[in-house]
């Protein structure tokens, strides 16, 4: 495998419609996400971002610029290409396109079996868990640790 290389991409581009269709794959065909859930309004606005390895897209994320923090969502990685990083890259990579545009609040809703992950790049979860797409979720935040831990 080559060294991925993550870069954001527009929405409408060949590019973005790849990271559509490994969204399909990851939660629609593997997850059984109902297709009408993994679309949704927000992809229009969006900042996108891929991985590509291998000359391919392998990855992606996107981010939700919102009033009180950044919403890191879809976070997706081909099978194959699992287990070696690339989720945590492209978030890193994502994180610090946010913050050269001044955001410095982040917060994601997480599969309850990926907890762990998130955990491990600064994020606490607070709050009760939920359900999204079928499977259990948790919101998770890397600011206000301390409130979220005494929120949940």
């Amino acid at each position: 495998m080559s060294d991925p290389v993550i870069m954001p991409v527009p929405v409408f581009s060949s590019l973005c419609n790849a990271a559509f269709s490994l969204r399909r794959e990851v939660f629609v065909q593997e997850q059984n996400v109902p297709i009408e859930e993994e679309h949704d309004a927000h992809d229009v606005t969006a900042s996108h971002f891929v991985a590509i390895a291998d000359g391919e897209v392998v990855g992606t994320l996107r981010l939700l610029f919102l009033p009180e923090h950044v919403k890191i969502g879809r976070v997706a990685v081909r099978k194959s290409y699992r287990g070696q990083g690339i989720a945590r890259r492209m978030i890193g990579a994502a994180m610090a396109h946010a913050r050269e545009r001044g955001q410095d609040r982040f917060y994601l809703t997480a599969q309850s079996d990926k907890l762990g992950f998130y955990e491990s790049l600064g994020f606490v979860a607070f709050g009760p868990e939920f359900m999204d797409g079928g499977m259990p979720h948790r919101a998770m935040r890397d600011y206000d640790r301390q409130s979220a831990v005494l929120v949940d």
